[in-house]
């Protein structure tokens, strides 16, 4: 038990596995750690509570607390000495044997990656299964380091593809008989897995790459632990958990700087806080919270009313209060009570006017800073607004009603990107503004066309059926027995408030909603991009902005078609064949050069191209017109029929940059390679270049000491 708490006289069960498993003469119960008394049962006779003193107080209602090792007991029945030798891991280690081309018994180092594979593919599979995908933090993380670690290994054992998700299959079919549901589950899994090993491998060999390097100087030093920069550098650039980094380290001896990881990490946090910190944000926020220490508050009463009365009980000028705002004065103002909704849970907040009898004043947006305070960002119009002062006020009706119907969506969003992707789907972020949407959700890969599109129908349907919209205060454990949806991570109260689109979707939101899923009228996906690691972002128009994005769409179809002299539905076609035009007329327009340069080589255009000797060597250094890299691999092949024994150089220029490319033949390669010319040839041009020791491409942006570069092979070749 551990240092502090209840305990107790424990007793435990061993099972004598036989003199083979014996770690020599003496061996014995509590004498050694081998195997050979295997623990397979333990009870624990809870009756004593220990202080950290060391006080022992009895308990007031004694316990016994057992356990037995499942896998233990099934290696004991089974007559086998290892866990990783029952039925339930030796037909996952033979999936690891046949991919990797290892056989489990040969090396002590291979086993131990197998029985590593085995086990963490397992662990993988059923925690995908049951919807936790890799994150970089919680849960989520843990997968993740599970699944590096295994990728690793699999390295080790000369794995460089994916090939963690190909064990999920041999663990599904392992496993299937006790869990069904792994046979619906396992494509998702396999393509969670394939995405996760696929970005992972991008930086594994650079990261092993840069550990290797550490570890040689570390040995050349005779230092003894990894310093916590670089294995910040490890978890930061390359993605390697710090146990990752441990386990690599540990077998030559070496351990990791924890401390210097965590001042590594603190230090980074403080900057990432400075950036989005404003200047003054702290000291408003003071503000807002000393408004609460005076019991100031505002209720909210718009969800069925676009106006109302409410009383100014605060005024906030430059973040301070005041008693009175005068005409021309943008404040902040809290009522008792307001229709406006305050910006929170991702909808935008209100805009509209305030009015009374010799005052008045435009609301431009109103935001919740702190549960309970709705401030409303105004500018006074008319006239001079005191504390105490009675207004009516009047919620911008349209915008409002834009802002629901973009809510509302987003709900029916969620609901059926889990019916078409998965229970895993879950909100990440969102925005919700009169203009559009923004739903932010766990996912690890883009979304395909078709899914895109039966995410889209399935909302739309759900619009024409007209469902109604209802809401209901009630509290968590009975909305959570309904089915509502909750935000992972977000706090809720004693009382929820679950709104409900028929059986569509059940959440717990506190924003503003349409009455039937019909007012909403018709959504649009306008986008769908990924924005983190697992994280992905679709983005929406809802009611009139879906139809006048579709109307605008329209508009430019017709335009674009009659440009080509035609319809709408003959667009794709056309541009079809226009494409194809182009591509004829772009191969004509190659050969026409193809023959000019043909010509100009061989004199035809009135000038012979020249060949030099220099040193035994035919040289041939040419301006020519070329567009671009690839039009010059085409001219090249023409000059050096006309050179092919001798060194050639090939030179133009377009918007202002240099073009070079340099042919070297066989006779002459080992002495003076291409791709050394081409990097001297390039510093004259102020570029850069590279290639192999026949042929070589660079190009600068000095496209006017083109002929500089020209003049200076004769001298290169000396």
């Amino acid at each position: 038990m551990g240092d502090t708490g209840p305990c107790g006289p424990c007793s435990e069960i061993l099972y004598d596995q036989g003199e083979s498993m014996s770690c020599g003469p003496n061996c014995g119960i509590g004498d050694c750690d081998c195997d050979r008394y295997l623990e397979i049962w333990n009870l624990v006779f809870m009756q004593f509570n220990r202080d950290a003193d060391g006080t022992m107080q009895p308990l007031p209602k004694p316990s016994i607390d057992t356990g037995m090792g499942l896998e233990r007991l099934a290696a004991v029945k089974q007559g086998v000495q290892s866990n990783y030798d029952t039925d339930l891991l030796r037909q996952i280690i033979a999936a690891g044997e046949k991919l990797s081309g290892r056989s489990y018994g040969d090396d002590p180092e291979n086993d131990v990656s197998l029985r590593v594979l085995a086990d963490h593919s397992r662990a993988a599979t059923f925690l995908i299964a049951d919807g936790i995908l890799p994150a970089n933090e919680g849960r989520g993380y843990v997968l993740r380091r599970i699944m590096r670690r295994a990728a690793r290994h699999g390295k080790m054992l000369g794995m460089n593809d994916p090939f963690l998700y190909r064990m999920a299959e041999a663990v599904a079919e392992n496993m299937i008989e006790a869990y069904p549901d792994l046979k619906e589950s396992l494509p998702f899994v396999s393509r969670v897995i394939k995405s996760e090993e696929e970005r992972f491998g991008e930086t594994l060999d650079r990261g092993l790459k840069v550990l290797d390097e550490e570890i040689e100087k570390l040995k050349a030093s005779a230092a003894t632990t990894l310093s916590g920069e670089v294995t910040f550098k490890l978890y930061d650039t390359f993605g390697f958990p710090v146990d990752l980094t441990e386990d690599i380290i540990e077998k030559d001896g070496f351990k990791v700087d924890h401390e210097g990881f965590t001042a590594q990490m603190q230090k980074q946090q403080e900057l990432s806080r400075k950036a989005w910190k404003g200047s003054g944000e702290e000291a408003v926020a003071e503000v807002y919270k000393s408004l609460l220490n005076e019991g100031l508050k505002s209720e909210f009463v718009g969800y069925d009313n676009f106006s109302a009365t409410g009383k100014i009980i605060t005024i906030l000028h430059d973040g301070s209060p005041v008693s009175r705002a005068e005409k021309g004065q943008q404040v902040e103002i809290l009522f008792d009570s307001t229709p406006f909704y305050g910006e929170s849970g991702g909808q935008a907040g209100d805009s509209g006017r305030g009015e009374l009898a010799d005052a008045g004043f435009t609301v431009l947006s109103t935001n919740k800073p702190l549960d309970g305070l709705i401030l409303h960002l105004a500018v006074v119009e008319k006239g001079e607004l005191r504390l105490n002062d009675e207004c009516r006020l009047v919620v911008a009706t349209e915008e409002r009603l834009a802002s629901a119907r973009h809510h509302s969506a987003t709900h029916l969003l969620q609901a059926k990107l889990q019916k078409v992707l998965g229970d895993h789907v879950k909100q990440a972020g969102s925005l919700v503004t009169p203009e559009r949407l923004r739903f932010d959700f766990s996912h690890f890969s883009a979304l395909t066309k078709v899914e895109l599109e039966e995410v889209e129908a399935l909302v739309n349907r759900e619009i024409m059926a007209n469902l109604p919209v209802t809401t209901e205060i009630t509290d968590m454990e009975t909305a959570i027995a309904h089915g509502a949806m909750a935000i992972f991570g977000e706090k809720y109260g004693d009382h929820v408030r679950m709104v409900s689109m028929g059986d569509a979707s059940i959440e717990l939101c506190g924003g503003t909603h349409v009455c039937a899923t019909g007012d909403i009228g018709l959504v649009k996906i306008v986008s769908e991009t990924g924005i983190a690691a697992g994280v992905r972002r679709l983005e929406a128009l809802a009611g009139s902005a879906a139809l006048n994005y579709i109307n605008q769409r329209e508009k430019i179809a017709k335009k674009a078609a009659g440009l080509l002299k035609g319809i709408p539905e003959e667009l794709v076609e056309r541009v079809e064949r226009l494409l194809e035009q182009g591509k004829e007329q772009q191969k004509e327009i190659s050969s026409l050069k193809e023959k000019l340069v043909s010509a100009s080589v061989g004199g035809g255009s009135g000038g012979a191209t020249k060949i030099a000797e220099i040193n035994g060597i035919p040289v041939l250094a040419q301006r020519v017109e070329c567009d671009n890299p690839k039009e010059m691999r085409q001219i090249m092949d023409v000059y050096k029929q006309k050179n092919s024994d001798g060194i050639t150089l090939l030179g133009a220029t377009h918007d202002g940059k240099a073009i070079l490319i340099v042919h070297v033949g066989k006779a002459w390669q080992k002495k003076f390679p291409a791709g050394s010319l081409i990097r001297e040839l390039a510093g004259k041009v102020g570029g850069k270049g590279g290639g192999k020791p026949e042929l070589a491409q660079a190009g600068g942006p000095d496209g006017d000491k083109l002929d500089l570069a020209l003049a200076f092979l004769p001298e290169l070749l000396q």
